[in-house]
C-alpha cells in the first residue's frame, strides 16, 4: 500500500487533519460506522463532551484494532457533533489521540441536531 498526502496549505496542520490522502495499491478496506460513547451494554453516556469524546475514541480504536487494522491507516473520519462549540473547546483530546498514533487523515465536522439519546458526538472512519 502506498499513502500520499496532499496538502496545498499549511494551516490545516494546527487542525489535525489533511485535505486528501491518495491511496494505491489496497489490500483490504474497512469502513466503520459512527462510533460514540456507548458502553458495552449499549448504555449511552450522558457524561459531558469531554468524557464523551475520550470515550467515542477508545471504541473506535477498539473496532478497528479488533479487524486488525492499524489507526495509522485511518485516511478519513467524519466527527458528528450536537455542539461544535463544546467539541472545540475539548478538540485537545482528539488532537492528543490523532498525534499518539500518527494518524493523517481527512475530516469533516457536522454540528447535527440530535444523536441517539444523550450522544453528543459520533465519529466515522475509513482504514486502509
Amino acid at each position: 500500500m502506498e499513502k500520499k498526502i496532499i496538502n496545498p496549505w499549511t494551516w490545516q496542520d494546527a487542525r489535525s487533519y489533511v485535505q486528501a490522502v491518495e491511496v494505491k495499491h489496497v489490500e483490504s478496506t474497512l469502513y466503520v460506522s459512527g462510533q460514540t460513547a456507548i458502553d458495552e451494554h449499549g448504555i449511552s453516556s450522558a457524561e459531558n463532551m469531554r468524557t464523551q469524546l475520550e470515550i467515542t475514541l477508545k471504541n473506535l480504536e477498539k473496532v478497528i484494532q479488533q479487524a486488525d487494522f492499524d489507526l495509522s491507516n485511518i485516511v478519513r473520519l467524519n466527527i458528528y457533533t450536537t455542539d461544535s462549540e463544546a467539541l472545540f473547546n475539548n478538540f485537545d483530546v482528539f488532537q492528543a489521540w490523532i498525534s499518539q498514533h500518527k494518524i493523517k487523515q481527512t475530516s469533516t465536522v457536522l454540528e447535527v441536531p440530535k444523536l441517539f439519546e444523550t450522544l453528543q458526538v459520533e465519529m466515522e472512519a475509513t482504514v486502509v
